[in-house]
């Protein structure tokens, strides 16, 4: 993902000033599960040391930033301290642990479940790490401290009638949890693009759900979607994915479906042709931004 939290650490100066919304978490790997060709599910818990205390997912798309070791560090080179920030950028890039956004994909008593697409194309440093992690592994999470915080996109209006969601499978796991989530009856439909069919995952929903799984590019999110017949009365719409994608699917939602701007929640997680790192020094720039039109 490439939306993060950003958040001081600093204690409150008193018991009745706000929380924080974010601050740091230890995530030790209890076990992984592989979900698909594509997906892996990695569990973290605290192994009752209370790590994970205050950690407080508020919504089905909550992000989070994981700071991830390199290979052959035993777990992340990370300050945590209230100039985190300044420190971590001034440590040796081949040494201060690897950046990268993510979604909580569900929260229990003790456990946070966080999914992976393990990249092939090259795979890249999150999704080495990944495929590799085994019980007793370590991160660090700059996570949610309180539910309602700017991590949180999905907001489902009361009024609206019926949803509509487009992602790619960086945004999946968002989606599954969203789709998850939806009252029942409420009709809701979904264009998901994934690299292979046996990542058509089957989603339990009480909601009225129709998905439609995409296996070519990108762009067939955008076309299928266009071609599509919506239901009538007020929608709201959730599109995650690759940014230029999120781009032209806001776009047409809005100028050609006019859909209420409002009622479009959007996150570019990447970009075609920009590594991991070049599309997150774009975004925290405000460089490059499905925003535009």
């Amino acid at each position: 993902m490439t939306t993060e939290p950003t958040a001081q650490t600093r204690e409150p100066a008193a018991d009745t000033a706000p929380a924080e919304p974010f601050r740091f978490f230890r995530l030790d790997v209890t076990r992984t599960e592989r979900l698909s060709p594509t997906l892996l599910r990695v569990t973290f818990g605290d192994d009752g040391s209370g790590s994970l205390d205050g950690f407080a997912s508020g919504g089905c798309d909550q992000s989070l930033s994981l700071f991830l070791p390199h290979p052959g560090q035993a777990e992340p080179v990370m300050p945590t301290g209230p100039d985190w920030f300044d420190e971590y950028r001034a440590l040796d890039p081949d040494v201060r642990a690897v950046l990268r956004s993510y979604t909580v994909r569900a929260q229990r008593p003790g456990e946070v479940d966080i999914d992976f697409v393990l990249h092939t194309d090259p795979a890249g440093p999150a999704a080495r790490w990944a495929s590799g992690a085994e019980p007793g592994d370590r991160i660090i999470a700059l996570g949610p401290a309180v539910p309602d915080n700017t991590g949180v996109r999905f907001r489902l209006p009361a009024g609206a009638d019926h949803v509509v969601v487009a992602a790619d499978e960086t945004a999946l796991p968002a989606a599954a949890a969203i789709l998850e989530s939806l009252p029942a009856g409420l009709p809701a439909k979904a264009w998901i693009r994934v690299p292979h069919p046996g990542d058509a995952l089957k989603l339990d929903t009480p909601a009225d759900v129709e998905i439609t799984w995409l296996t070519g590019p990108t762009a067939g999110v955008v076309d299928a979607l266009r071609a599509a017949e919506l239901p009538a009365g007020t929608p709201y719409a959730w599109l995650a994915g690759e940014a230029g994608m999120v781009r032209e699917l806001r776009r047409q939602l809005v100028r050609e479906r006019k859909f209420d701007r409002r009622a479009v929640a959007f996150t570019g997680y990447w970009r075609r042709g920009a590594s991991e790192d070049q599309f997150r020094s774009e975004a925290e720039a405000g460089d490059d931004s499905p925003t535009a039109g």
